[in-house]
């Protein structure tokens, strides 16, 4: 029996409380008593959130009669049978400023669906209807999502308005965040796709232009890798629109996927203003941010691991190859750049040396890899500590260098007739370009060596076996070379070095991460530890650490005073030379 849909409201009635009011229609709810949820977490970040604990009051009806209804899990609860239409209503307390929750004050409203809207168990297959209700506050919010209108219904909200809006399924429903407010908005077409950019925050003077116009050419490259023919953006089966929506504040960054949209943070001082000629690396910075989050729109929104088609949002859900996903859309994002023509080769070529001196720095990567830190997301890369560079791989950054190894690789055996980009489009052709339109399969766990080599006719099994699934170093100075470019490698500024990162924080210098067989560790410095003094001279800050440091050469031995929790103790330690861990590569002459 066909069931209707399913019908939420959604108002932001306490802007300075940073609540929400949400209510649930179900017009055949299961007879046998109606179970709701709340996911446990959302895709693209691998970590168990616990939304449903920011669910202040929930309680349910039918007819105006109250419906028993108890709590069955850390995310679930359970309504007594009834006849419905079964209405549940619940107040969600939003103040999680991030591209994951929800955030709500007197200024705007953002939503992910993972935290705000109930699944209803047996119809999550059923097409979800959501009105979207304006603040008490203010008549001057505009409403800024990828999520359809639902143009046949008497509430039907128009573009950028209040009212109502619809989603296929529930998947679809919590794919597609909504940003309320007033923010500065700019659009453009790329390849004839509309594509809306979204800031909210105080950002005087924003270059909304020329942001549009450096996006607008890094879509248009993406697109046409993937299609280079129709030149069809990926995001027209969900949406007639794509939606960058960017919290700005003080010193923010961090961004997240949708199917036709993503979340960014962003700090206010990498963004353009008008007049500014040169808008440095933080502009860099949040450009590759926009590439990489624009790159998943096809590289795990739709082309995923199996394990993840469908996605059980109830509990973890593991996969080895997050290296594929993360590490190659890693690899693409800086590319793009590049072949967008937004940066220069100079600029690529340092964002190439950064992120190898990054992956060089960490021990980890010689106890962990690739494939085994993409299985460990949720209990090892999502909660990292003091020690991780010790005893972690970025499948971020190691998964980038092992596919520009794997497209180096192709290039060179197939005489640069092949390439990655071979790769990419055959698993769009095969696993993405249907994925919304019933064709949802995902990557066995297994496939990869044998798609490159069917895209490619290149053996890659033996690269992959070692340096995804085995932990050694990609050799990036011989794949380099080979393409025309060297690596060379020098230390860092200073004579001495105590082999440990520090942080300065509420007058206190401590030690954040202490590198494992480096000065400090073998001299019995903590992570933790609190800097006073070396040889008697106080240390307040890292300037007066780098100062200290200047004083004595590799193989003098000082006396460190550091307070471990609230005791002072002394160490000896013997000092070491800067290592040379930053990579320069750059085009042979």
């Amino acid at each position: 029996m066909k069931k209707e849909p399913i019908l939420y409201s959604v108002m932001p009635f306490d802007p300075s409380g940073h609540r929400l009011k949400v209510s649930l229609t179900i017009q055949t709810p299961d007879p046998r008593g109606q179970e709701v949820s709340l996911p446990a977490w959302i895709p693209g970040s691998y970590l168990i959130r616990d939304f449903s604990r920011q669910v202040e009051t929930i309680e349910a009806s039918t007819a105006g009669q109250a419906v028993g209804l108890r709590k069955t899990g850390n995310h679930s609860w359970s309504c007594d049978p009834c006849a419905g239409p079964l209405v549940v209503e619940y107040c969600v307390y939003a103040w999680d400023l991030s591209v994951r929750g929800a955030h709500i004050d007197e200024s705007h409203a953002f939503l992910n669906g993972t935290s705000v809207f109930l699944a209803v168990s047996g119809q999550t297959d059923v097409p979800c209807h959501v009105q979207l209700c304006p603040p008490p506050h203010s008549s001057q919010w505009r409403v800024y999502t990828s999520l359809p209108e639902s143009t046949r219904h008497p509430l039907a909200a128009k573009r950028h308005g209040f009212g109502m809006y619809i989603a296929p399924d529930y998947d679809a429903l919590i794919d597609h965040p909504i940003e309320m407010g007033t923010p500065q908005v700019v659009q453009f077409s790329a390849h004839g796709a509309l594509h809306e950019m979204v800031f909210t925050g105080v950002i005087p003077n924003l270059d909304l232009e020329r942001i549009a116009s450096d996006v607008h050419e890094i879509c248009e490259a993406q697109i046409a890798l993937f299609e280079p023919d129709s030149k069809a953006a990926p995001f027209l089966d969900s949406s007639d629109r794509y939606v960058f929506m960017t919290m700005v504040t003080g010193d923010g960054y961090g961004g997240l996927e949708h199917r036709a949209s993503t979340a960014l943070m962003a700090s206010r001082h990498d963004l353009p203003v008008v007049g500014q000629k040169d808008a440095g690396d933080g502009y860099q910075t949040f450009l590759g941010l926009v590439s990489h989050e624009y790159f998943h729109t096809w590289n795990v929104k739709r082309i995923k691991p199996v394990r993840f088609a469908p996605y059980d949002l109830s509990r973890e859900a593991h996969t080895e190859l997050l290296w594929v996903f993360e590490g190659f859309t890693s690899y693409y994002d800086d590319l793009m750049l590049l072949r967008s023509r937004v940066i220069a080769e100079a600029d690529y070529l340092r964002l190439i040396g950064k992120v190898i001196s990054n992956v060089h720095r960490t021990a980890g990567r010689f106890k962990q890899s690739v494939a085994e830190s993409s299985f460990d997301a949720w209990t090892r890369y999502y909660k990292q500590d003091e020690n991780s560079p010790n005893a972690l791989v970025s499948y971020y950054t190691k998964g980038s260098l092992v596919a520009m190894g794997l497209d180096i690789l192709i290039r060179r055996a197939s005489g640069d007739t092949r390439s990655l980009d071979d790769v990419m489009r055959l698993l769009w052709q095969r696993y993405g370009r249907d994925f919304y339109r019933g064709g949802n399969k995902g990557i066995p766990e297994d496939a990869l060596p044998g798609l490159i080599r069917e895209a490619t006719g290149v053996d890659t099994s033996d690269f992959i076996a070692r340096h995804a699934y085995g932990r050694e170093d990609v050799p990036l100075e011989t794949l380099l070379s080979s393409q025309g470019f060297s690596i060379s490698w020098k230390p860092e500024a200073g004579v001495t070095s105590l082999d440990a990162r520090v942080q300065t924080s509420h007058g206190e210098t401590k030690l954040a991460t202490v590198y494992e067989g480096g000065a400090a560790h073998t001299g019995g410095l903590s992570a933790g530890d609190a800097l006073v003094a070396i040889n008697g001279v106080r240390i307040s800050d890292k300037s007066s650490l780098e100062r200290a440091l200047r004083a004595y050469q590799p193989g003098d031995v000082v006396s460190v005073f550091v307070f471990r929790r609230d005791e002072l103790r002394a160490f000896d330690v013997m000092l070491n030379p800067p290592a040379a861990t930053e990579c320069v590569v750059q085009r042979k002459a």
